[in-house]
């Protein structure tokens, strides 16, 4: 099989790839300024391999929209608790700037991001009021294959 190269980067390289992931809000949303919310409504969709969340207003309008892909994370990496947790730091921003008060998050699926992007959220002083779970659960499933004949 041979032997195993062993990649080591330095401290330089590592602080390089960490500002790459890291965008400021004007860069992500430059919409946002003119925008004013007082309650909000943030939607988090964890599934193995990616974290997305969606910010709208109450009435489900999208105010904007983050994932771990466009935060800067790439190939299995976008469906880690690190990757999640950064893109709840995004979204937390976009709050901040919209001004509101108080938020509901609404979490669906089974991926690792699940809990650190509610802690993330929670960390930065954000007035959470409900979270709701939304996971979608089978109950019966499709109908079975009819027996094969003799």
């Amino acid at each position: 099989m041979g032997k195993k190269h062993i990649v080591e980067k330095s401290a330089e390289e590592v602080l390089a790839e960490g500002s790459k992931v890291e965008k400021t809000l004007a860069q992500i949303a430059p919409s946002l300024k003119k925008k004013s919310v007082n309650t909000a409504a943030i939607h988090i969709l964890s599934s193995y391999n990616n974290t997305k969340m969606t910010l709208t207003d109450m009435q489900g309008n999208v105010l904007l929209a983050q994932s771990a892909g466009r935060v800067g994370f790439k190939g299995s990496k976008k469906g880690t608790s690190f990757a999640a947790s950064k893109v709840a730091q995004a979204i937390g921003e976009a709050i901040v700037a919209l001004n509101a008060k108080e938020v509901e998050i609404i979490v669906k699926g089974v991926g690792a991001g699940r809990e650190s992007a509610l802690r993330s959220l929670s960390t930065q002083g954000i007035n959470i009021t409900k979270v709701k779970d939304r996971t979608p659960i089978p109950h019966g499933g499709c109908r079975p294959k009819k027996p094969r004949r003799a």
